[in-house]
């Protein structure tokens, strides 16, 4: 642990220490908004959210693999605590969470925290974008000041409660969310160093309390007064049978706070030139996330809108995350009680503008220009995350996107027959072959690609073909095959099989170091028989020639004897 903070304050100062200062401060302004609206749009009570900005905004940067990471509540966990919520409660969402933190402790511990880089980037748009859908179209209610509606689970329920509540609509909710709206556009041409969503808030408010007075649903006339404390240590009851029940939701906002963080911190390492650990990272996150609801907190993950502006601010350490948890606690115990004044309307246009930030839409239309498999996978898992559930999008976003480079991959596996051109110095190639040139005796295939179990059949059918015609010699040149998994060498060795039952020899060239150490483990070098590898296909063409019966190749009508002849001094590669 020493070494880790040494590495991570190294030459650290008291010049350093004002830049993190000035930039912990600032995120921590940005934070306070957010982490209310992010509380309240999860389904839960708007000072849990600033309790995670606190608790778990502090541990992240202590604890995680990113000098530059501001951890806490987050617009991507959003429809998954406000499902949970809505299913199992507030009380086992805690217990969720602090699943959740063990589980990436583990992914931590055990490394895995390189493997979030296989997912692909289709996917991660299309759920991030479905979730900013859900994000933006669940702030409509409080953006027109809807009353009387219930919150749903799905999509369709949801936007047709709002349907079927349009006439409750407030027009002074719409003034008020529509003036915050117009703040938080203009602040940052205005005045780019102050942030825009609290400018918003604080203007809205306080007009809405001078001319709307009672008029606009508040935080303190829905959710009640905000207490200017931290909740005191509670563990969450703890039994078989809910541990059972929320190891689904909880393995989802592992999943979820693992993918954010360090997509997180992958912005940051581009945006300062650095590198983060990222199996730290994951350690540090479980941390957070075990000890957050511990003090009523929600999950968290890296927030990579709040780490950015943390870098663009002048951040040299992790201490400028602490002292941004440190600024919110310092907000909450001395301004808790005016935060009851803010309306919902207020902060509806906040959520807004953080679902259309994190929609991803310029990749998005990106990656369906494309119109390849990659386009298939995003909008098949943005409708999903839409319509259904981030877990069952992600699963079927992964799976598809597995069939389709496997697909591709199988694709890549060129099977070909080949003979010597004597019009090219002898080099194999396949346009040789024909119908009325060929050699009954010595068949010779090149393999190109991987050879696996997307392909493996393929490859079987194409040699198994030849061996109708029962040639002497079976010649495979596999000087362009990457790999073999288990079942291509299963499929090769059937061939081997097959064609020695039949009094066959088989030949093979080419073979790489790699792929020759995989046949040796795997018993297929003994089977083939050490003596017929062959590192230049002419030599094993040589070797062919001397194997077969030359009273056939005289009568042959498809390959003359006297090319043959020629084949025996011809150095083929």
């Amino acid at each position: 642990m020493g070494k880790i903070w040494r590495g991570r304050f190294e030459g650290y100062s008291l010049n350093s220490f004002k830049k993190d200062l000035v930039s912990g401060t600032i995120v921590g302004i940005v934070a306070i908004p957010l982490a209310m609206s992010f509380a309240i749009a999860s389904g839960v009570k708007p000072e849990y959210g600033i309790y995670t900005a606190i608790i778990a905004g502090i541990l992240i940067s202590l604890f995680g693999g990113s000098k530059y990471q501001i951890g806490g509540p987050t617009g991507a966990f959003v429809p998954i605590l406000l499902g949970v919520v809505l299913v199992y409660g507030y009380e086992d969402l805690l217990l969720a969470g602090l699943m959740a933190g063990i589980m990436l402790v583990l992914m931590g511990v055990l490394r895995l925290g390189v493997l979030i880089q296989y997912i692909p980037r289709p996917v991660t748009i299309g759920f991030t974008a479905g979730i900013a859908v859900i994000i933006f179209t669940g702030q409509i209610a409080n953006f027109l000041g809807l009353q009387g509606l219930e919150q749903h689970e799905r999509f369709i329920d949801n936007m047709w409660e709002i349907a079927s509540h349009l006439n409750t609509m407030n027009v002074y909710s719409i003034f008020i969310a529509i003036l915050c709206l117009a703040i938080i556009l203009i602040t940052p041409k205005v005045l780019p160093k102050v942030p825009g969503p609290l400018m918003g808030i604080v203007i809205s408010s306080v007009v809405a309390a001078i001319f709307f007075n009672g008029q606009v649903a508040t935080i303190g006339s829905t959710y009640g007064a905000i207490p200017n404390t931290l909740p005191q240590l509670k563990l969450p009851e703890i039994s078989f049978e809910r541990l059972v029940s929320l190891l689904g939701p909880a393995f989802v906002i592992a999943m979820l706070g693992a993918i954010e963080s360090l997509l997180s911190a992958v912005v940051a390492d581009g945006m300062t030139n650095s590198k983060h650990n990222s199996n730290r990272e994951l350690i540090g996150q479980g941390i957070a996330n075990m000890v957050t609801p511990l003090f009523g907190g929600i999950p968290a993950t890296g927030a990579i809108a709040r780490t950015a502006t943390n870098i663009k601010f002048g951040a040299t350490s992790p201490m400028s995350g602490v002292i941004h948890g440190l600024f919110v606690l310092i907000t909450l115990l001395l301004f808790a009680p005016l935060a009851v004044h803010i309306p919902l309307a207020s902060l509806a246009p906040v959520l807004m503008v953080v679902a259309w930030n994190m929609s991803e839409r310029k990749h998005f239309a990106h990656v369906l220009k494309l119109k390849s498999g990659d386009s298939l996978v995003l909008i098949i898992t943005f409708l999903l995350t839409v319509f259904t559930s981030l877990t069952i999008a992600v699963f079927v976003g992964l799976l598809l996107a597995i069939l389709i480079f496997v697909k591709r991959m199988s694709d890549m596996l060129i099977v070909s027959k080949v003979l010597p051109d004597h019009k090219n110095n002898g080099k194999v190639q396949s346009h040789v072959v024909s119908e009325s040139r060929d050699c009954p005796q010595i068949s010779i295939y090149t393999i190109e690609g991987p050879l696996f179990f997307g392909a493996a059949q393929t490859f079987e059918e194409r040699i198994l073909k030849s061996l109708h015609y029962k040639p002497q010699i079976l010649v495979l040149r596999m000087g362009k095959v990457p790999f073999i998994d288990a079942t291509g060498e299963a499929y090769l060795r059937n061939i081997v099989r097959n064609f020695k039952s039949q009094g066959g020899r088989l030949l093979v060239t080419g073979v790489q170091p790699s792929l020759k150490t995989l046949l040796n483990k795997s018993g297929l070098t003994n089977e083939i028989g050490e003596h017929n590898f062959f590192e230049h296909t002419g030599d094993a063409i040589n070797c062919a020639l001397g194997c077969v019966n030359r009273n056939s190749c005289i009568g042959c009508k498809h390959y003359a004897f006297r090319e043959c002849e020629e084949l025996s001094t011809t150095k083929i590669s």
